[in-house]
C-alpha cells in the first residue's frame, strides 16, 4: 500500500475497495427495500346534473355529521327539524365520533328486523372545516363498516346550528 518514493515513505491510501463495497451496499438496500404504496379512498359522486328525484332515508337510522372548525364535528340523529337525539359536539379520536357511530350501528340493528337496511350517515362539511377532516371521517366510515354514506352540501340550518356550537366563526 505505501510506495517509496525518493528515499521516503509516501502513504497512499487506495479508495477501489471502499468504493466496490459502497455500490454493493446500495444495491444490497436497494434490491431489498420495498417503496411504500399509497393508499387511495375510492369515492364514487353522481353527477349532480342529472340528479331529478331526492332519496328519502328513514329518520331512525340516518345520521347527519357536520364538519365544523378547529377539527371538531356536530352531529344530530334523525331529521334537522325534529332530531331524534343531538345536535352535540364531538371530536375525533377513540371517545369521539367513532364512540357514536358505533352506539348508532347497534341501534338501527337493535330496532329493525334481520335482513333490515344499514346505518345511513350524511357528511355535510363547512367551509372551515379542513380537507384532512373529511378525510378523517371517511376513515372512520371504512373502520366502522359503514357502507352507506353521502357527502353532501351543507345548508343555512346547518351553518346555524354550527354558529351556536361554537363549530363556525
Amino acid at each position: 500500500m505505501a510506495e517509496l518514493i525518493s528515499g521516503r515513505m509516501q502513504p497512499r491510501v487506495d479508495l477501489t475497495p471502499m468504493v466496490d463495497l459502497a455500490f454493493l451496499l446500495i444495491t444490497f438496500f436497494m434490491l431489498t427495500t420495498s417503496l411504500q404504496k399509497q393508499h387511495a379512498l375510492d369515492i364514487s359522486m353522481p353527477d349532480k346534473t342529472h340528479l331529478s328525484e331526492t332519496i328519502n332515508f328513514a329518520d331512525k337510522r340516518t345520521m347527519t355529521i357536520l364538519l365544523g372548525n378547529d377539527h371538531r364535528v356536530a352531529w344530530y340523529w334523525g331529521l334537522m327539524e325534529a332530531p331524534i337525539e343531538g345536535p352535540k359536539m364531538a371530536e375525533f379520536g377513540k371517545s369521539g365520533i367513532k364512540t357514536v357511530l358505533q352506539d348508532k350501528i347497534i341501534k338501527v340493528i337493535q330496532q329493525q328486523s334481520t335482513g333490515s337496511k344499514p346505518l345511513m350517515v350524511i357528511i355535510r362539511p363547512s367551509n372551515q372545516s379542513s380537507y384532512g377532516d373529511l378525510v378523517n371521517i371517511l376513515d372512520e366510515m371504512r373502520i366502522n363498516g359503514i357502507i352507506q354514506y353521502a357527502i353532501d352540501d351543507i345548508g343555512r340550518a346547518e351553518i346555524q346550528l354550527l354558529t351556536k356550537l361554537g363549530l363556525y366563526k
